[in-house]
C-alpha cells in the first residue's frame, strides 16, 4: 500500500522549538512531531499531551514526521502507515 498524501508535503518552518500546546500550558513532552503541512509542534502519543494527534483530529492535516535530532521517518493519520520523509520536505527537519 502507498500513501497518495505524501505527494502534498512540502518544506515548511517549524512555528516553535518545541510542542506548541505544552509549551503555553507548561507541560512537559517525550518526543516531538511536526506537521508537514503547516509547521505545527506537537508532542507524540507517549506524551500525556498527544498533541501531534490532537493537531490532525482538529485539522485533518495527514503527514506528520519526527522532529527529533537525525530520526527521517513521517507517518501519515489517514493511512496508518510509516512514510520516507520525502528529500524536498527533509530540510525541515533537525
Amino acid at each position: 500500500m502507498s500513501c497518495s498524501h505524501v505527494t502534498a508535503v512540502q518544506p515548511v518552518t517549524a512555528r516553535t522549538a518545541g510542542c506548541e500546546e505544552c509549551l503555553k500550558s507548561g507541560s512537559t513532552w517525550v518526543q516531538l512531531r511536526l506537521c508537514l503541512t503547516c509547521g505545527h509542534v506537537g508532542c507524540c502519543d507517549s506524551s500525556p499531551g498527544r498533541h501531534a494527534t490532537k493537531h490532525f483530529e482538529g485539522t485533518t492535516h495527514p503527514v506528520m514526521a519526527s522532529f527529533e535530532h537525525g530520526d527521517r521517518w513521517a507517518w501519515c493519520y489517514v493511512d496508518q502507515m510509516q512514510l520516507e520523509v520525502p528529500a524536498k520536505a527533509a530540510k525541515s527537519l533537525r
